[in-house]
């Protein structure tokens, strides 16, 4: 994208975009808090609802991307809202798995176009000096987004006694149809006077292969896969495990909000170390984080929190901050080695990865907990650490070897 703006342009697009990308995942984070209590399924049924969007959205993002590098990134993102839009105000309509999933699956759509095109636009306007600090932001509203919509869909199942009458969460879907359509309005008034034109050749395959398919790449975006294997199973399933443990929906939405509010500033902060130290460096404290919090999380499934609350619990905080180094330095990474005729593509990619993730996820931790209970959970713990550490390993080697992700 080659962008014809007025001189303050660039400065109104970033807000635009970041205000656009945590209202559009609010809406959707409001929309998976809720499933298991809407649907009042069991849990292999809602797993396979809240998966079809991220499915559909690792199975379509590279044809966005695609579309955001050859038409311009705006009016993809533009597209993508209003679309989002419309599909939660449809949920609201009934309480049916089946046509809860296909709208679940449309909805996979608009969020492919969003975070395609938003992280392109992020790549474009930031120089490689600050790029750490522009992808830490993008990532702090991109996952506050996330937490701030799971928080606030656990407190409104406390306040409209969401768990002994469902019906009563369509009114949910309402808000966060609001909140896109307050994305998009954002969206469009501070963007005002960018104009994009096209590029050619974006869609060559010899360009797309030399895009996507290098170790630099790859290597930066496999974590993310295993990191939202783990993200997707734990935000469908916490409000209903919390339930085993006595936390009351509004107790856990309450402790989100909190994680929420901290993400927000940890992030540009992890961006600027990996601006100032490396990449490298820190997106290796953020994979020991998760490692961390997956061990703490084994560990209440098989001892529980009796007698080890503080400790465990303590454990998995500490944790969970580490682990938010990685968001931003690998993002600048990724961002470092792609190139900007096809950066949106390349960040498909990403998004691709952890659609995928986040799909593969919810369906194996459901199948695995449906045929081992608590077992299961343990398994799937230890398959997305199994991951992370393989991934990690790799790239280190290639490291060593002087192919630097």
């Amino acid at each position: 994208m080659e962008a014809q703006s007025s001189p303050d342009g660039n400065h109104t697009l970033l807000p635009a975009v970041f205000l656009s990308t945590f209202f559009i995942r609010l809406g959707f984070g409001l929309t998976l808090s809720i499933y298991a209590f809407y649907l009042g399924s069991d849990v292999e049924t809602v797993g396979l609802t809240a998966a079809a969007s991220p499915l559909v959205e690792a199975s379509v993002v590279l044809f966005a991307g695609m579309a955001a590098d050859r038409y311009g990134r705006l009016p993809v993102l533009r597209g993508g809202l209003v679309a989002g839009a419309i599909l939660l105000l449809l949920m609201s309509t009934t309480r049916l798995p089946l046509y809860q999933t296909v709208l679940s699956a449309l909805f996979g759509l608009t969020s492919a176009s969003i975070l395609a095109a938003s992280l392109a636009v992020t790549g474009d306007v930031s120089g490689k000096g600050e790029r750490g600090l522009e992808m830490g932001r993008f990532d702090a509203v991109n996952l506050a987004g996330w937490v701030f919509g799971f928080s606030l869909g656990y407190i409104l199942v406390s306040a409209l006694h969401g768990q002994q009458h469902p019906a009563n969460l369509s009114v949910v879907f309402w808000i966060g149809a609001g909140a896109v359509v307050l994305a998009l309005a954002i969206l469009l008034w501070l963007s005002r006077g960018h104009m994009e034109r096209r590029q050619e050749g974006v869609a060559d395959p010899k360009r797309l292969k030399e895009a996507l398919l290098r170790p630099a790449i790859l290597l930066v975006v496999v974590p993310w896969a295993a990191i939202y294997m783990l993200l997707g199973a734990l935000f469908t399933f916490l409000g209903t495990a919390a339930a085993t443990y006595s936390i009351a929906p509004w107790e856990l939405g309450t402790a989100i909000a909190v994680g929420g509010t901290l993400l927000l500033f940890t992030q540009p902060w992890y961006g600027k170390l990996a601006d100032r130290l490396g990449r490298g460096r820190i997106m290796l404290v953020g994979i020991l984080g998760f490692l961390g919090v997956l061990g703490f999380g084994t560990a209440i499934v098989l001892y529980g929190l009796e007698g080890w609350r503080v400790g465990f619990l303590g454990g998995i905080g500490i944790s969970a901050i580490a682990a938010l180094a990685f968001g931003p330095s690998s993002l600048a990474a990724l961002t470092d080695a792609s190139r900007r005729i096809s950066r949106a593509t390349t960040m498909a990619l990403y998004s691709m990865t952890i659609a995928g993730g986040m799909a593969l996820g919810l369906i194996s931790s459901s199948i695995l907990y449906q045929a081992f209970g608590t077992n299961g959970v343990v398994i799937f713990f230890g398959l997305v650490g199994g991951i992370l550490t393989v991934a990690t390993l790799v790239r280190l080697h290639y490291q060593r070897l002087g192919v630097s992700p």
